[in-house]
């Protein structure tokens, strides 16, 4: 039933319109249009308003008739830089950037198939019970549009959101809590060469508290990592301030918690030694969630995989989606790989079966419904 060749075409058009994190409006106003043209009510939220984005999330809804649960279906709009003037090639059974920008399968492939499977669903009279299709801003680095989503305009009982890696039946089930940790270390500035012993290094405080930190792997449910350090105004001026920017992440919130609380007691052990003062801040950027396998969108997605000859891959990931806003808010959603690979560079690529695959296995989670007792 998928039109591959339209929502192949479909997907060449998407990735053509500019729409990097804060600047999707040119995206919205295109989608708007084709839920519209699709027979969708659709709205704009204001989200854009409280994160800075020119536009908000767009809300489509497709009221059904039968008993069925109502679902929500699930992309983000916006992509990483560098994402402007994509040119998207064809290269045999791949669809790939020209190399100087991304693709933007990160997150395009999802809006593709959600697309696709609203069409047929309208064309071939699918019964459901309710479709409700959610297409937000700014996912990259910070889920903010789904964070700031108007939840009030949505009934969905269970959600999918389009936005992993792995070949459709890949069915991510479990993604972590993640802090981020900011710290400022203010010592104490001299002349470098003149008297510099009665300056207090806040780079050197920083460095010796990130040596004595655990980074990197911690186990395999926990993660962190110092990702940003600015400081400093010339080489003979003993730095009297730098700042830090870190997270932790774990699929265990006690984990988390330790981990968190470790980073933090290391610098300021760190700046007690030295003299120096560490003004931490701490910053929950969202809640992780653990669904199984008797969970609504769980048993739909297994049910899917298995009447299309998939294998059902049920997997935990150490990054967030907009999953994890829709479970913290109560609304039980999974994650599905839709065949995106290297996303974030400029070797992304997405194969040409994986686009009409997504929008096959999404139609079949929407036909399963049906089949509930």
């Amino acid at each position: 039933m998928v039109k591959s060749e339209r929502i192949l075409n479909e997907f060449l058009e998407l990735v053509q319109v500019d729409s990097v994190s804060g600047k999707e409006r040119d995206m919205a106003d295109l989608l708007k249009r084709k839920l519209s043209e699709i027979g969708l009510e659709v709205s704009e939220d204001n989200a854009g308003r409280e994160v800075g984005s020119d536009t908000g999330n767009i809300i489509g809804k497709l009221p059904g008739k039968s008993g069925a649960p109502v679902l929500l279906l699930s992309a983000h709009m916006d992509t990483v830089e560098p994402g402007s003037g994509v040119k998207p090639l064809i290269d045999g059974e791949l669809v790939r950037s020209s190399g100087d920008t991304v693709l933007g399968a990160d997150d395009k492939a999802g809006i593709a198939a959600i697309l696709e499977v609203l069409r047929l669903v309208r064309e071939q009279n699918i019964e459901h019970g309710g479709l409700e299709v959610v297409f937000t801003i700014w996912e990259e680095g910070g889920l903010f549009g789904s964070k700031n989503l108007d939840y009030s305009q949505l009934a969905a009982t269970a959600g999918f959101v389009l936005d992993s890696d792995g070949p459709p039946g890949t069915i991510v089930t479990r993604a972590p809590w993640q802090d981020h940790i900011g710290a400022t270390i203010t010592g104490r500035s001299a002349h470098a060469g003149i008297n510099p012993e009665q300056g207090i290094n806040a780079i050197m405080v920083a460095s010796q508290a990130i040596a004595g930190m655990k980074v990197g792997r911690i186990d395999e449910e926990t993660t962190s990592n110092i990702g940003i350090i600015s400081g400093g105004k010339a080489t003979n001026i003993v730095p009297d301030s730098v700042t830090i920017q870190g997270e932790a992440r774990s699929l265990v919130h006690a984990k988390l918690t330790a981990q968190t609380s470790h980073m933090c007691e290391t610098l300021q052990k760190a700046a007690g030694k030295f003299g120096a003062k560490a003004k931490i801040v701490v910053d929950r950027q969202y809640d992780g969630f653990r669904l199984d396998e008797q969970s609504l969108p769980v048993r739909l997605a297994s049910s899917a995989a298995k009447n299309l000859g998939l294998t059902a891959s049920l997997k935990n990931t150490g990054g967030g989606s907009d999953a994890n806003s829709y479970n913290s808010k109560g609304i039980p959603a999974v994650v599905l790989g839709i065949g995106m690979s290297k996303v974030h560079t400029t070797e992304e690529f997405i194969s040409l079966a994986d686009l009409s695959g997504n929008a096959r296995y999404l139609l079949e989670i929407v036909r399963a419904t049906q089949a509930l007792p």
